[in-house]
């Protein structure tokens, strides 16, 4: 007599791979709901769903690797998400908030922005690191997408926090996206902090950083954001410098070790 079988999504063994994919899809319903309060006219909240959408991008792939749920279909997915929510969403935004004023030129430089994106995240699916360079694992090659997907959003974002400078971004939002973009597509090192590794006596201040930043984006969304932002954009150049040391280490030590070698 045949023994009943229950019925199984997935097989027992796979169920760690859920988790991660699930806030994966999580991410690109965020990216598309945007889009859609955008048309609404409701921007705050637009913004406030790339926030998320960034957020669960930083936690999906983190995740993965802590339960050990990495896969190639959850590579893949999380690329498609990416474009989605960060290559597409974003500048739509942007599209109805300003960019539509500039006519095919607005839509011109919403396809730039979105055609770099996918540019960006092929090159990172192809990127692949040797294991004597693992030092690079803490670089991305160019402005990761969710970070340009937030960044080219400053000038709306300023517009609605509670900041006056006497500043009217709305006039740069052209050449601002522009800048992303090819930062985007850029060579440029930028942290990615994927390696570090923190001693057990920094834990609390982590903690207390993430939880001053957590207020932070709950209570003063909008102006914690520019300031993000803005700190981002001053660590590239740092970044540069970073990986410049790094690159002169390396390249030194391959030297001794290619002259011991000929001795």
């Amino acid at each position: 007599m045949e023994q009943n079988k229950k019925f199984k999504l997935v097989s027992s063994k796979k169920t760690r791979y859920l988790l991660p994919n699930i806030l994966t899809l999580g991410g690109v319903c965020l990216g598309i709901s945007s889009i859609k309060f955008s048309i609404d006219g409701n921007f705050s909240l637009a913004v406030i769903l790339i926030l998320f959408a960034a957020i669960l991008d930083a936690l999906d792939g983190r995740i993965a690797r802590l339960i050990k749920g990495t896969s190639d279909f959850g590579k893949e997915l999380d690329s498609l998400t990416d474009f989605v929510s960060f290559g597409i969403a974003p500048v739509f935004i942007l599209y109805f908030w300003d960019l539509n004023n500039y006519g095919k030129l607005g839509w011109a430089i919403t396809l730039i922005y979105s055609v770099c994106c996918v540019l960006r995240l092929a090159r990172f699916n192809l990127t692949k690191i040797d294991n004597q360079e693992g030092w690079k694992n803490n670089f991305f090659e160019g402005v990761p997408s969710p970070a340009g997907g937030l960044l080219i959003l400053f000038p709306l974002i300023y517009e609605l926090s509670d900041l006056n400078f006497n500043l009217d971004l709305k006039n740069v939002t052209p050449y601002f996206t522009i800048l992303i973009a090819l930062l985007l597509v850029s060579k440029i090192p930028t942290l990615s902090l994927k390696k570090i590794s923190i001693s057990s006596k920094a834990t609390i201040f982590l903690l207390l950083s993430m939880g001053i930043i957590f207020i932070a984006l709950l209570f003063y969304t909008f102006t914690a954001l520019l300031f993000f932002g803005f700190f981002y954009l001053l660590s590239i150049p740092i970044s540069i410098f970073l990986f410049k040391k790094q690159q002169k280490k390396y390249s030194l030590k391959i030297s001794d070790e290619d002259h011991e070698d000929i001795l």
